[in-house]
């Protein structure tokens, strides 16, 4: 863990200036009129409408945003960062610093993101990459904007619409991953809901804060949970082998996420559990996540591994070394068909030819039921300089001048070459038929967890 993110963890914020999210609902939301009855709650004067419409308003923020159980007024964000494993984000109220992964593995420098204007170029030149990464460090670079905001003086639904404007503006740095969008609805509609309830706009600031710092601890807890499910059906469906090898492509690690990672985060807990005999990564090119990023994971957690050239893939499934696939996801449609990094639709097809199980591994945010299917996921496309120079655009020019350049940072995987979704709820399967029933298990999840 580099001195930043240390330093980080010794910081953890302590209490909202004035107050947790509890006590600024409590505020805006009480009464004096005499002759009512009233209520008191941690010194506020509520009358029982008041109250009620208090804890709808508490409710709907967890339900709004699927805490994993959290409670709503700690008035303190513990460390978020896994154990042994790396930190991309380091955050405490008022401050962010993101890893600037760009430079990994050969140099560790973390950049001060003081705006949403600095979130948004990080996200867009890749300081900062991984669906569950990027959504979280847009939602944190706008939550210390205004944190930090001095001479506001606007009312609540002003307040409101300084925070849209800014959301709608994150959003725009990368277009595929759907988590980016995910969050930034779930933010906007919290900060609508308190805008309508208070006459104060610190309060539409603070519960934005608030609800930001939640998403960061929850995407810890969301993929340990997706590794343990992760781990425990690939197991299972290779009969309890103790001696399991699999192949990942990109990164999915503590650097895609804000800690311990999706399908790395698989790879990890079966790790843990003393069944992996090796982790193969591919290069991933052309910005190289996977030899840049996940070997530095691997290596710097001592996780017997072996890093390949995209190419080889198919070699490598053929040679018998590879037992199962584990991928992560940008978006993933209703009918299940998976955006991911470029390459990833050929891992799956050489996987289907050679009879290896292919999983995808992502959070619930990850899914778009908007989408009927892949053909409607759009597909950044990335500058030709990554192509044409080494170092993923960053170094010397490689590639003849005039050269023309396709560059499709994503491609999309069909379902029917996808054998399980993994989940923070569980693994999405098809059940002896040739579709998921994705609609269904989302629903079913949001039943179990009250929502």
């Amino acid at each position: 863990m580099g001195l930043c993110c240390q330093v980080c963890a010794l910081l953890r914020h302590g209490p909202f200036r004035n107050g947790s999210l509890h006590a600024t609902l409590l505020a805006s939301l009480s009464t004096t009129n005499k002759g009512e009855e009233v209520e008191e709650k941690r010194g506020v004067q509520l009358t029982e409408a008041a109250a009620d419409t208090k804890a709808t308003l508490l409710h709907h923020l967890q339900v709004t945003l699927g805490s994993a159980g959290m409670a709503l007024n700690s008035e303190f964000i513990e460390g978020t960062e896994a154990a042994n494993s790396l930190q991309s984000i380091c955050y405490k109220r008022g401050s962010l610093q993101l890893l600037d992964q760009r430079k990994l593995p050969l140099q560790t420098t973390y950049l001060d993101i003081r705006d949403s204007t600095d979130g948004w170029h990080a996200i867009k030149d890749m300081v900062v990459r991984g669906a569950p990464a990027i959504a979280i460090a847009a939602a944190l670079s706008l939550a210390v904007e205004v944190f930090n905001l001095e001479d506001f003086n606007g009312t609540p639904d002003e307040a409101f619409s300084f925070i849209v404007m800014k959301l709608e503006y994150l959003v725009s740095s990368r277009p595929t991953a759907v988590n980016l969008s995910d969050a930034s609805a779930k933010l906007r509609q919290i900060a609508s809901t308190v805008a309508a309830a208070t006459s104060d706009a610190k309060n539409v600031f603070e519960a934005f804060i608030e609800a930001s710092e939640i998403m960061l601890k929850d995407d810890v807890a969301s993929n340990k949970a997706i590794g343990s499910y992760g781990a425990s059906f690939i197991q299972h469906l290779l009969e309890n082998s103790k001696s399991i090898s699999m192949l990942t492509h990109c990164n999915t690690g503590s650097l895609a996420s804000a800690g311990y990672g999706t399908a790395l985060g698989v790879i990890r807990s079966l790790h843990t559990e003393g069944v992996l005999e090796r982790a193969y990564c591919t290069e991933t090119r052309p910005f190289n996540q996977g030899s840049r990023l996940t070997a530095f994971e691997l290596v710097h957690d001592n996780i017997p591994a072996t890093l390949v050239v995209d190419s080889a893939a198919a070699a490598l499934m053929k040679d018998g070394r590879v037992n199962a696939v584990v991928v992560g996801a940008d978006r993933v449609a209703a009918n299940g068909d998976t955006a991911n990094k470029i390459g990833t639709y050929s891992l799956a097809v050489s996987a289907k030819y050679h009879n290896i199980p292919f999983f995808v591994a992502a959070p619930l945010t990850s899914v778009d039921l908007a989408l009927s299917s892949g053909q409607e996921i759009i597909i950044e496309e990335r500058s030709p300089k990554e192509l044409l120079h080494s170092q993923g655009g960053l170094g010397e020019q490689v590639a003849a001048s005039g050269i023309s350049v396709w560059n499709p940072a994503f491609d999309v995987t069909p379902a029917n070459l996808i054998a399980g979704i993994i989940t923070e709820k569980g693994v999405i399967t098809k059940k002896g038929t040739d579709a998921f029933d994705i609609k269904g298990f989302v629903q079913k999840a949001a039943l179990q967890s009250g929502a």
